[in-house]
């Protein structure tokens, strides 16, 4: 990879990469749909969002995401300074590079009719029977109806074409859905045509066999990610990397795995998949029944039990933890529970525990934001570990009843022995970076689930 732009060169340029890097995150804006982002299986996916993730990793930044697929406020949010990057698979136009200025392409595609196939076209014994039915020349659009998704560029393309053939193409915005719900409402027969980017286009043909996809509106157009007109530092580091990435191996392993993938379609109609099913696992309802009588936000316990068991009750460690909340035998007992328990019970149990290290930790810890997180890493370290961080804390100057970037560093660091071995550490070594990590994938992965699944 291209180092990151040195000292000299960020003075030359714009502070956009360095302002990235002192907040130490990376705002980016995506759209919620089932090649771009989703949830599948308790787990962030999709192809922006995986490339994103590695981008970030490379600056070693954090993530944040904004999600929206209004194209306006996408553009907006972008001039305002609120979100760093769009990357929800831009065609570039001329009339967006007057919005925002946009990186190196990622890859080619082609704007494309999607209309539906006859109906008894399983029957037909020759392929040409179903041609004879379809749209081809874009001349017979004349007089249709095309609905499109509001902002897109789906609409100005028509208009043009609508003055090429010297007709009228009535153009429909749709101000709600986006492409993929126009794509289904065609499939579903609800309305008989609209536009989409080829490369979505034909991972939705994989769910629907009864569209089409094979008619092209425009010729190839770059797909890019856009960045704050003058924002060079930050295009110009995304334009590196893009280099190196397009070289590599993960590159054609991400494109292939979301638009080459035969298993997509089986993802996509999951119930586990977030569009599809909406679902993240098999215990989803005895998660919300248990979290909300015990007053917690069950996705925030979902996310836990991915992060301990994968939503696996047969999980064991090699520590002897076992079950959906991994709970040691000791503390299973007091619980009432062990490996023969059924689930349910063994998501009871986790709460109950959390409930009790809660209680364990000072009222001085009063916002509740923070509090969960001192409760979520002593789940996973124990309590007295978290009594020395907090200690340690408090001799460095630093907030006891505050976890993120105070109390966290002294768990970062307890393998350290300039910090275990200090006279207010009564409980010695702990492996604190599987604690701090343990803590940020968590909440990690619950922002996704608040993001895209409803409480």
């Amino acid at each position: 990879m291209n180092s990151i732009l040195n000292d000299e060169k960020l003075i030359q340029l714009d502070s956009s990469l360095r302002n990235i890097l002192e907040r130490d995150t990376l705002i980016v804006l995506t759209d919620y749909n089932s090649t771009n982002y989703f949830i599948y299986r308790g787990e962030p996916m999709g192809y922006q969002f995986e490339m994103i993730k590695q981008f970030a990793e490379f600056l070693d930044v954090n993530l944040k995401l904004v999600i929206s697929s209004d194209m306006q406020r996408a553009f907006d949010l972008l001039d305002n300074g609120e979100v760093d990057l769009i990357a929800m698979g831009l065609t570039v136009t001329r009339d967006r590079k007057a919005l925002a200025d946009f990186t190196i392409p990622q890859i080619q595609t082609k704007q494309v009719l999607v209309q539906r196939k006859p109906e008894n076209w399983r029957k037909m014994r020759t392929w040409d029977e179903i041609e004879d039915q379809l749209i081809r020349n874009p001349l017979d659009l004349a007089g249709k109806d095309v609905y499109v998704q509001k902002g897109t560029v789906f609409a100005d393309r028509l208009a043009i074409l609508a003055n090429e053939i010297g007709d009228t193409i009535n153009i429909l915005i749709d101000p709600e859905r986006e492409v993929e719900q126009l794509i289904t409402a065609v499939a579903e027969g609800e309305i008989a045509f609209t536009v989409s980017d080829e490369h979505i286009a034909k991972v939705n043909q994989k769910y629907y066999p009864n569209i089409d996809v094979k008619t092209a509106l425009s010729f190839p157009q770059h797909v890019a990610w856009a960045v704050k007109q003058g924002n060079d530092s930050l295009r110009f580091e995304i334009n590196d990397w893009i280099l190196d990435y397009k070289k590599s191996t993960a590159s054609r392993y991400v494109y292939n795995k979301y638009f080459n993938n035969p298993r997509s379609v089986n993802i996509a109609q999951s119930e586990y998949h977030s569009i599809g099913g909406g679902k993240i696992s098999q215990y989803d309802e005895i998660i919300r029944e248990l979290s909300e009588a015990n007053d917690l936000d069950w996705r925030l316990i979902a996310s836990l039990i991915y992060q301990e068991s994968r939503f696996r009750p047969e999980a064991t460690s090699w520590v002897g933890a076992f079950g959906l909340m991994q709970l040691m035998p000791a503390t299973a007992e007091i619980y009432g529970v062990d490996t023969n328990s059924l689930p349910s019970d063994q998501i009871r149990a986790g709460i109950e525990f959390l409930h009790w290290l809660d209680r364990q930790l000072p009222p001085e810890i009063e916002d509740p934001g923070e509090r969960i997180r001192f409760v979520m890493a002593a789940y996973n370290v124990g309590i007295a570990h978290i009594y020395d961080a907090r200690r340690l804390a408090e001799k460095h100057n630093k907030d006891p009843n505050i976890w993120t970037d105070n109390v966290d560093f002294f768990i970062l660091n307890k393998s350290n022995p300039d910090y275990y071995r200090d006279s207010v550490v009564k409980y010695g070594y702990a492996r604190g970076e599987e604690t701090y990590n343990f803590v940020v994938e968590i909440f990690e992965r619950y922002e996704h689930y608040k993001k895209v699944i409803e409480n």
